[in-house]
């Protein structure tokens, strides 16, 4: 067996398109376009290429992106001031603080000072607490990227066995609720299971987003699996690769997401997504209060 790729890219440029298509029914509708405010502080080089790409892709669609740029000495309560013009403008829609930030800034301060609303991302406890409890809310861009590619491919999610190798409130814990939503079985494992490759072995849907390059060897995975290798890293001759070693998991699973080109085009494509989603339901919040 050979494993069908994935096609992040592909599937990514159709996302867009769709929510090119929703944004002029949204300007048709209500005379403006959904905005997006990204917020970039420092110089953090791939934070900067992140951001750019961000602003434009909100813009090719038709949406109102805007970057806003502070220098790295920029203080906490300079940034909060900043999140809270943003929060209070009417023409945001959608709000993004580039992660990382400099150490005098507390990420967690910064997140929950942002309106869960227009909380793009998905990370503030509001946020997560919707989607944990099934309400309607704004989910991780990554997270939805990888659910819409299980979807393209078919995947019969109820009843499946589902692993998710990491733990982090950005991708491994709201994906295993988008998991759980769809009726899957799902099992949450990280840098402390034990015999985390039997654990791997019993999973129908095999996700893994850990950030240790080629971790999951071929032998982890079972027969026929769906892989979704959300992992980014670079390895010893300065390659892009996955958590996943592919070519060794291709003999064995069904579907996997190649690095790059797999889950990575998802993201931004869901960010827009969310803005859209997070404008209709401010206006559908204003209309019903």
């Amino acid at each position: 067996m050979t494993a069908s790729l994935l096609d992040g890219k592909a599937l990514a440029q159709k996302v867009r398109d769709e929510v090119r298509a929703d944004v002029s029914r949204f300007v048709a509708e209500h005379g403006r376009p959904p905005g997006l405010d990204v917020v970039l502080v420092g110089e953090d080089a791939a934070s900067v290429v992140y951001t750019r790409n961000k602003e434009k892709a909100s813009n090719e669609v038709g949406m109102r992106g805007r970057l806003h740029r502070l220098p790295a000495e920029t203080s906490e309560a300079e940034l909060l001031a900043r999140v809270a013009e943003l929060c209070a403008d009417e023409t945001v829609d959608g709000i993004l603080v580039q992660l990382p930030l400099p150490k005098q800034i507390r990420e967690d301060r910064v997140i929950e000072a942002i309106d869960p609303d227009k909380d793009v991302d998905g990370f503030h406890p509001i946020s997560a607490g919707r989607l944990a409890t099934g309400k309607p809310g704004l989910v991780p861009c990554t997270p939805s990227g990888c659910m819409r590619l299980l979807a393209e491919a078919g995947v019969k999610l109820e009843g499946a066995r589902a692993v998710v190798v990491g733990r982090s409130n950005i991708v491994g814990k709201p994906m295993a609720q988008l998991l759980l939503a769809a009726n899957a079985t799902v099992t949450m494992a990280h840098s402390r299971t034990k015999d985390l490759a039997s654990v791997c072995r019993e999973a129908d849907v095999l996700v893994v987003a850990v950030g240790r390059a080629r971790m999951v060897r071929g032998d982890w995975v079972k027969p026929g699996a769906v892989v979704i290798d959300v992992g980014m890293n670079r390895d010893e001759a300065g390659k892009l690769c996955g958590d996943v070693n592919t070519e060794e998991a291709r003999e064995k699973a069904s579907f996997i997401t190649p690095v790059p080109g797999g889950v990575g085009p998802m993201t931004i494509a869901y960010l827009l997504e969310n803005t859209v989603r997070a404008a209709r339901m401010r206006l559908g919040k204003k209309k019903g209060g």
